[in-house]
């Protein structure tokens, strides 16, 4: 039992050391990089950031103030940005040459100083808080890059942030995506990975893995002895569990998918039945043109819309019907026909005063040929109710009403109809129930990796089963391992913390 906690103490302490060495390998970080941080354009205040080794020295000598170099860590300093060469005015008369004058000074900006280790990528960070003006802040950068730093390339900042160990890739990751989010539920699920939370949830998993790892290659060390340090028992009790988490961890990503990325809704109906004054009333916005002169909507048209923390993509269509000999309308038509295709949830929106047998029959059809989540919807309730004058039309009504689909709304789109509609879209997205709590897998990346790693632990559970070799077992735990640090970023390609990095905005 010694040997295995000598096994145990050796096996991790070395990976890192070689993960460490290689992305020091991958990636030179020894230039100081700097960047706006804040967004591009006017605004009151503008922020620059510089990281690296010499960010201090640099900021030094175009700031005037306090010697930064001799400053505390976590402190402001307020002062002048300096162009630090000598300006030269004209030369006076009589005489040859010109004089030199004051350094030009750019901007009274508060500095603020961050030194290694504690700064967001782990090495000396100054952030320079300027006048938001596009003028000055091109000037300063442009002073840091004639200093010594080099313009940052896109998530730079937070790609040495998990170099340098102040985060994992989980949580780089998710760095964009609260950048990115547009909801609560975005937001919420993006801060449990930023404070670690899936990593923590891999980490269980993976120490358990590697401490057996550990002793299964221990045993075959000690083969002839016919020794047996991992208890197979132990370890199937811990391959259930594991698959359990990561079968939750997987089926969380339907629910993570539209969290990040919103759910596509089609508005789909014939021509002049109140599309685009649906659109309107849910975004509560004249969005779309309106008009009784059917095909007015020629283009499908896009708008996003919050209900409680879903974001929904809605897309109003121009009218499908079967004849045109309007070529614009019928690319319309066809674009319509596109959208209905890549919608996953579909409102077919009927109008109650002209609804007919043959419209509701064609609706249907479409639809399941389709197999999407669907809500119908009868528009102009108001009118057509008004509209009862005698017991024939109310007869017509009513068989009309039978013939249509099963829950099929009645609504007016112009009298409050979207309220209606909302709480239906919200109840068929998610049945009314949004659970965010713990961990949501928002990425493909991550669901793909998690994948493969519910296979390998199906491998090893079928292994033990069948009592296969301690060397076999072993290679199908590695294989395990290997997916989980590439989620978290502990076994990585260069290429693919690239792509990961690339997609992160400039200054962060």
């Amino acid at each position: 039992m010694k040997n295995s906690k000598l096994a145990l103490k050796n096996v991790t302490p070395f990976y890192f050391f070689t993960f460490d060495f290689l992305l020091r390998k991958m990636y030179s970080i020894n230039e100081t990089i700097v960047a706006l941080a804040t967004p591009p354009g006017e605004g009151a205040i503008g922020v620059i950031r510089l990281s690296g080794k010499n960010a201090i020295a640099i900021a030094d000598k175009i700031f005037q103030g306090k010697n930064l170099a001799e400053q505390k860590t976590h402190t402001l300093h307020f002062g002048r940005i300096i162009d630090p060469r000598p300006k030269h005015s004209p030369p006076s008369e009589g005489l040859g040459e010109a004089s030199p004058s004051e350094t030009k000074a750019i901007d009274e900006v508060v500095i603020s100083l961050y030194r290694s280790p504690k700064s967001y990528t782990g090495e000396d960070v100054v952030e320079i808080s300027c006048h938001g003006s596009n003028y000055i802040l091109e000037q300063v950068i442009k002073l840091c890059t004639e200093n010594g730093a080099v313009l940052a390339k896109p998530g730079e900042f937070t790609q040495r942030a998990f170099i340098n160990g102040k985060l994992d890739l989980t949580q780089a990751e998710a760095v964009a995506d609260l950048i990115a989010s547009q909801s609560s539920a975005a937001h919420h699920a993006a801060m449990h990975n930023l404070r670690g939370g899936f990593s923590s949830d891999l980490k269980v998993i993976r120490d358990e893995l590697i401490q057996f790892s550990a002793l299964i290659e221990l045993e075959l060390d000690f083969s002839e002895e016919d020794v047996e340090f991992a208890d197979r028992s132990r370890l199937s009790e811990l391959i259930e569990n594991a698959k359990e988490k990561i079968q939750k961890l997987l089926d969380s990503f339907s629910l993570g998918n539209v969290i990040k990325h919103g759910i596509k809704v089609a508005i789909i109906g014939k021509p002049n039945v109140g599309k685009s004054t649906l659109l309107n009333a849910l975004v509560n916005e004249e969005r779309a043109i309106v008009s009784d002169i059917a095909g007015t909507t020629r283009d499908t048209i896009e708008e996003t819309l919050n209900i409680d923390g879903i974001i929904f993509r809605l897309i109003d269509t121009a009218g499908i019907r079967e004849h045109t000999t309007d070529i614009i309308e019928s690319i319309g038509i066809e674009r319509s026909k596109k959208a209905l295709t890549e919608a996953d949830i579909v409102v077919y929106l009927f109008d109650l005063t002209t609804i007919n047998e043959d419209e509701i029959t064609q609706a249907t059809k479409l639809i399941n040929e389709q197999g999407k989540k669907v809500i119908f919807a009868g528009n102009k309730a108001d009118v057509a109710i008004a509209s009862f004058d005698g017991s024939q039309n109310l007869q017509h009504f009513n068989t009309l009403s039978v013939m249509l689909p099963k829950g099929t709304l009645l609504l007016s789109a112009k009298n409050n109809g979207a309220h209606t509609l909302r709480n239906e879209l919200y109840q068929t997205t998610l049945l009314g129930n949004l659970e965010t709590e713990g961990t949501i897998v928002t990425s493909a990346r991550h669901h793909a990796a998690l994948q493969e790693v519910q296979k390998s632990l199906e491998h090893i559970s079928a292994g033990i089963s069948s009592n296969i070799s301690g060397d076999l077992i072993a290679l199908d735990i590695r294989r395990c391992l290997f997916f989980l640090g590439e989620i978290t970023g502990e076994i990585t390609t260069e290429d693919k913390l690239d792509y990961i990095f690339s997609k992160f905005c400039i200054g962060k």
